[in-house]
């Protein structure tokens, strides 16, 4: 059975599937029954390197780089073939109903919609890097004069070379329209026409015109030139990527109302004719220039925050990192570097982001270590196949939600490195970065100078190392029960069976408890039916069922007076045991 296939059968087959999507490192199931997925199965499979089961019956399984690979292999099974693909307001609409999204939904939108829009092109962007780390290389060896510099003019095969990276970064406005206008729900191609005008030659050409005429606007000195006695500004929007995204954020609104306007058998001529009409002057004339504006606006604040502590700057981003990733903030700052890469011909902040990326490696490499010493298998694979995606791909997805968003004290540790390495670049006076790459040890010589960047990154990634060897990520009953997995199967006599709890199942136990009106008012507490808990409390009135969904319980049915069975999933062993210790521990 291939891996594919076995996916598929343990998270239930491909009855179960409502919908499959994938992100830069993980499969992202839209189930219609979680409670039968084994997430010890999960991650037994050969190649997957964590499960990660989750409220509305959503389960994401951690492939790391071989993620694109599975998506498509789990796609073409013949048994996939009849499963239905719904769409993107479908599956919204279905996680709102299940209770998945948080208090501001909003919010959870506009981070789906800046990741998706960059995580289809990750691939291109990696490739990219890693063609002007070549560069860089070749600078640094004396092979080539340094192509960042505006008088410099490379040989033709040189600069046949050059041009490879650029075809990416030049055109990465048309690849974000397309992704992000997929995104909303309007025709990509659409989007990627809309955001072609501004990047016509024959469009740039216009400020060459007689009528052309300078001017200042919000502080900077722009071209403009008037059309139908409108004032256009001519940019370059090579490599701009908050133009695209703004744009795609008008024009899936627009398509709808399109859509809701026009006759459904005109729909297919008329609302992309119309959507365009709209579309390409609002943007060439008032989107574009204001996408321009805000991203160096963005790009101003931090240089002025690093112009005015380089220090400060330098400690502060890998410091911020580690928060930042989990919740997608990392996008609008990766198109900063990318717009200062453009605009200054380098940037300041991969260098301190590099502290933060070898810092967490350092701390996978720890935890891997560890693994093989207790034998445990599961950690250990997860371990390896984060610590490769990292060191050699610059992706520190695997390690962040393979492992160390699991265990809270990893995070300390990680953090020390991070500062470590912060540290040393603040008083080295700071990095630059001639390329947008990606954090690895292959993208080293991008950055200069490369034997500061070497110094702050080897330390990130030792001290993590280190602080998680001498100090562990577990609590003492996770490394018993670790210990315990690893061994032979046949040692000696059994133990008697240890119910794990880690930091996922006290904190939600800790919820739960709140919300069936405190510790006095829960009388005992037992799971049954291996997906269920059973629960007496003191007090009916005092349970809030709302409270229980929101803390990502899935249902809590009354069963009788002052006895309540809490849906709870396969964790339902662990959860009860949470639960007990809290009210035992208030008893106490």
């Amino acid at each position: 059975m291939s891996t594919a296939q076995e996916i598929v059968k343990a998270v239930g087959g491909p009855g179960n599937i409502q919908s499959l999507t994938h992100c830069a490192t993980r499969l992202r199931f839209q189930l219609i029954d979680s409670s039968g997925v084994k997430v010890e199965e999960v991650e037994s499979i050969k190649g997957v390197m964590g499960a990660v089961p989750q409220a509305g019956n959503r389960f994401q399984v951690i492939m790391g780089g071989a993620v694109q690979n599975a998506y498509n292999d789990i796609n073409a099974l013949p048994e996939m073939a009849n499963v239905g693909q719904p769409s993107d307001e479908e599956i919204k609409a279905a996680a709102r109903a299940g209770g998945v999204r948080g208090k501001f939904a909003w919010v959870d939108s506009f981070f789906e919609f800046l990741s998706d829009s960059f995580r289809p092109i990750l691939g291109a962007l990696l490739g990219a890097s890693l063609f002007i780390t070549f560069m860089s290389l070749m600078v640094t060896l004396g092979v080539i004069e340094n192509w960042n510099l505006p008088d410099v003019t490379l040989p033709p095969d040189w600069a046949f070379i050059n041009l490879m990276w650029q075809s990416v970064f030049v055109f990465l406005p048309l690849m974000v329209a397309y992704n992000a206008t997929k995104k909303v729900g309007a025709d990509p191609w659409v989007g990627f026409a809309v955001m072609a005008l501004v990047m016509l030659p024959a469009f740039a050409n216009l400020k060459s015109d007689p009528s052309a005429y300078k001017a200042v606007i919000a502080g900077s000195e722009v071209t403009l030139v008037n059309i139908f006695g409108v004032p256009l500004t001519i940019f370059d929007y090579s490599s701009q990527v908050f133009p695209p995204l703004l744009m795609a954020g008008l024009l899936g609104p627009l398509y709808k109302l399109l859509r809701k306007i026009i006759p459904d058998s005109l729909q297919l001529i008329f609302v992309p004719f119309f959507a365009m009409l709209i579309m390409l002057p609002l943007t060439a004339f008032l989107i574009g220039p204001i996408g321009v504006f805000a991203g160096a606006w963005l790009a101003g604040a931090l240089q002025a925050i690093n112009g005015f502590s380089p220090f400060v700057f330098a400690i502060l981003v890998p410091l911020a990192y580690p928060f930042m990733v989990p919740l997608g903030l990392h996008w609008p700052i990766n198109a900063i570097m990318i717009l200062n890469i453009n605009q200054l011909g380098y940037d300041y902040i991969e260098g301190p982001m590099g502290a933060w990326n070898f810092a967490c490696f350092g701390a996978a490499a720890g935890v891997l270590v560890l693994a093989v010493r207790d034998r445990d298998k599961q950690m250990s694979q997860t371990a390896t196949g984060a610590l490769v995606a990292g060191l050699l791909g610059g992706i520190s997805e695997p390690a962040l939600y393979g492992i160390h968003l699991r265990f809270k004290k990893i995070y300390p540790r990680m953090l020390a490195g991070c500062a470590l390495g912060g540290i040393i670049i603040g008083f080295g006076g700071g990095l630059k970065a001639g390329g947008f790459v990606f954090s690895s040890l292959l993208t080293i010589p991008i950055f200069s100078p490369t034997f500061l960047y070497v110094i702050a990154i080897a330390a990130a990634f030792f001290l993590s190392f280190a602080l998680v060897l001498l100090f562990d990520y577990r609590t003492p009953e996770q490394k018993a029960a670790a210990r315990r997995a690893g061994e032979p199967e046949d040692a000696a006599a059994p133990e008697p069976r240890v119910i794990v709890v880690g930091d996922v199942e006290t904190n939600q136990a800790k919820q739960w408890v709140t919300a069936l009106g405190g510790e006095e008012n829960v009388r005992s507490v037992e799971p049954i039916a291996e997906t269920r808990v059973r629960v007496e409390v003191a007090d009916d009135s005092k349970v809030d069922v709302d409270a229980l969904k929101r803390a990502g319980l899935t249902a809590a049915v009354k069963v009788g007076d002052g006895v309540w069975h809490l849906v709870a999933g396969l964790e339902a062993a662990q959860y009860a045991e949470g639960m007990r210790r809290r009210v035992a521990a208030t008893a106490g």
